[in-house]
């Protein structure tokens, strides 16, 4: 199922299927560029992690003035994407690899959504979620970064068909957070990472894969969010 075709079905649901929490979250120290990378896989589906998807890696560090996210798409099949879309068009529909980043401790209200496709277009925004699942009948709504280069947010992809692989580096600005040059040692994080797998025989009906699966085919479960610490 389309995931955000989902979320209308979600809208439905009653109050405690929506209001959830998920106590066991997991955990990931992230070091600064000089020192490494702290790393992350996984290969299972949404919802609840019960089906096998494609193993997907992600690889973190922090450098004076930046987030460098490393995304690893492995077992791709598809490479499916809409060659005319461009920045801030509705990616999500293909395939993409997402990362949702909070500068905090609690489950947020607000938090920055980013997505790449394999052809190394993306889109990112602030999402307001007030409710932490996007509820029926609460806010959802999201300010885009309408120019991500210029503010500093890069990528690069590289494609490997033959190896059935595709590889974006991220570079996400730490003031996008609050965080000041130099001062990232020692922040706490909560974040979660996604990708969606869809063929063009499937589409719109795509498979979805989480670091921490949530309960239901809607990543904007913020209790979900694992925990990270900049080491």
């Amino acid at each position: 199922m389309n995931r955000w075709a989902s979320l209308f079905l979600l809208m439905g649901a009653s109050a405690p299927s929506v209001h959830c929490t998920h106590p066991d979250v997991p955990s990931l120290n992230v070091p600064c560029c000089d020192k490494g990378t702290g790393s992350v896989q996984y290969d299972r589906s949404v919802p609840n992690g019960e089906e096998k998807f494609p193993l997907t890696k992600v690889d973190l560090c922090y450098t004076t003035t930046d987030i460098k996210i490393t995304f690893t798409a492995l077992e791709e099949v598809n490479f499916f994407y809409n060659e005319s879309q461009t920045t801030n068009d509705p990616l999500y529909e293909y395939e993409v690899m997402e990362a949702f980043i909070y500068h905090g401790t609690n489950d947020p209200k607000s938090y920055l959504e980013f997505e790449v496709s394999p052809n190394n277009v993306t889109w990112q925004a602030f999402i307001y979620n007030p409710s932490k699942v996007r509820a029926e009948g609460v806010p959802f709504d999201n300010g885009q970064l309408t120019t991500p280069i210029f503010d500093g947010l890069v990528t690069s992809t590289s494609l490997d068909r033959d190896a059935g692989t595709w590889v974006t580096n991220a570079s996400i600005p730490l003031g996008l957070f609050n965080v000041d040059d130099g001062e990232a040692q020692g922040t706490k994080w909560r974040m979660n990472f996604f990708r969606t797998i869809v063929s063009p025989e499937t589409f719109p009906d795509q498979g979805l894969g989480a670091w921490n699966p949530t309960n239901m085919s809607n990543f904007h479960m913020t209790p979900f969010f694992g925990n990270v610490f900049f080491i």
